[in-house]
């Protein structure tokens, strides 16, 4: 998995490339917990996430609760799978997919 961050001013964007599964969620939960100073806007961009375990989702929710105590959240991006995860855990009732 690779995560690349683009920050301008208070949005940060978080582009992940990969699977984001129990190997590779840590290292995003890494990146929330650290880099979320000043943020008021945190995008989640999954144009080329290919899996999402109950690992990665706990960080998106993680990340949500957080960003719900000082700006918003959005996920873009996600494909038809990832969207299907989302729906079947009932996190489209909890993020804000686009």
């Amino acid at each position: 998995m690779n995560i690349s961050q683009e920050r301008n001013a208070d949005k940060l964007t978080l582009s992940i490339e990969g699977r984001l599964d129990t190997k590779t969620a840590p290292s995003l939960e890494q990146v929330v917990k650290s880099d979320l100073t000043g943020v008021t806007s945190l995008v989640f961009d999954l144009a080329e996430t290919t899996y999402i375990s109950s690992a990665g989702l706990r960080v998106l929710l993680m990340a949500q609760k957080q960003m719900n105590k000082q700006g918003e959240m959005t996920v873009i991006n996600a494909n038809n799978d990832l969207l299907e995860i989302f729906e079947v855990t009932g996190f489209t009732d909890i993020l804000t997919i686009e």
